[in-house]
Order: structure tokens, then sequence, then C-alpha cells
């Protein structure tokens, strides 16, 4: 890729006697340079979309990556793994839950 690149540029040395033009040398440069920078900027563009988690139908707001409010489903995930974990009995669970509901609302449809 770089030969295919240096290739107008050396024929242009060549035609000028084996001298560089003044005009033409810092394009020699440049040129390369770009091209680096877009495919390194399409690969990062790449890598953080995958690292986001977003798929072609949508970010992590699209149905189905947490509902309407992903924040609840995380603190009420939360909750239920510290009950499994024997933390807090059901009476606390039952207690905690339902404040959490209260206060983000009225749950979404299932399904």
């Amino acid at each position: 890729m770089l030969t295919a690149l240096a290739a107008p540029a050396l024929a242009t040395v060549a035609a000028h006697g084996g001298m560089w033009h003044p005009v033409l040398f810092p394009f020699f440069f440049l040129v390369p340079i770009f091209w680096i920078l877009v495919i390194g900027l399409i690969v990062f563009l790449v890598a953080r979309r995958r690292r986001a988690g977003v798929g072609p139908w949508g970010g992590p707001w699209a149905y189905g990556h947490g509902g309407w409010n992903p924040g609840a489903r995380s603190a009420e995930a939360t909750l239920a793994q510290r009950y499994a974990n024997g933390d807090i009995d059901e009476k606390e669970y039952r207690a905690r839950l339902e404040v959490l509901r209260a206060a983000n609302g009225p749950t979404p449809p299932q399904g």
C-alpha cells in the first residue's frame, strides 16, 4: 500500500531530474498520514460502538435493552441478588422493592 502511494511521488521526482519539487514535498507525507488517520478513526468508531453494546436496531435506550428505565432494573436486580444471597429477608426485600417501584412510576408491560 505504501508503495502504491509513493509511486506518483517518485515519478514526479524522476520527471524533475531527481530533485524534489518544493510544492510536492509536504504532500508526500500528508497523503499517507491522512489515510492512516481515516482508517484509525473508522477502527476507533467501530470498537467504541461494539463496547457500548449498540446493535443494528438501536442503542441501550431501545426496547429489549433495559426497557424504559434501565437504572430501575439495575436496582431491582441488585436487590434480588441480595435477597438470593441471604443478605436481607423477605419482608425487607418486599419493602425495598415497593419503595423502588413507587419511586420509578408504573411498571412497563412485560412481553
